[in-house]
């Protein structure tokens, strides 16, 4: 989604360093700047001014697909993993800072990931060809 990986204004974090050959020969590359887990981040409260959540959509996927490689799975206790995630974005984000989330409504509706969190998305839209992904801004509430 970055218009420049190399930026040094963006740190792409992953728990995945993974190269995949496709079928076709072409080969893909997961290679973060930073390996980690988006359920318990390696940063300080309120570190960043902007968050990109972009965690796995899909919760079936075959063993060996190319949809597994590139997106990733979610494991069976999906739910509060999202919780956890959704927890860390709002912890690492300073006071107004914004969480850019995006999802993929394939196999797991929105609004179930959306109950995860007690937060309320500002505004967002849809995009690809049916529709189906889904892009939100929320903000993150100032001091009391």
């Amino acid at each position: 989604m970055w218009f420049d990986r190399q930026d040094q204004r963006v740190l792409f974090g992953d728990i995945r360093s993974e190269d995949h050959t496709l079928c076709d020969g072409r080969v893909f590359n997961i290679t973060p700047d930073i390996n980690m887990d988006w359920r318990s981040m390696p940063f300080p409260d309120g570190h960043f001014r902007l968050v990109v959540f972009d965690p796995p959509h899909l919760v079936r996927a075959g063993r060996d697909s190319w949809m597994r490689a590139k997106y990733g799975v979610l494991g069976e206790n999906w739910r509060e993993d999202l919780r956890q995630g959704f927890a860390e974005c709002f912890r690492v984000l300073a006071p107004h800072g914004v969480l850019i989330f995006k999802w993929a409504d394939i196999q797991v509706p929105v609004r179930e990931v959306l109950a995860l969190t007690d937060q309320k998305p500002l505004f967002g839209h849809r995009s690809g060809k049916r529709e189906k992904t889904h892009w939100m801004t929320f903000m993150k509430p100032g001091a009391a």
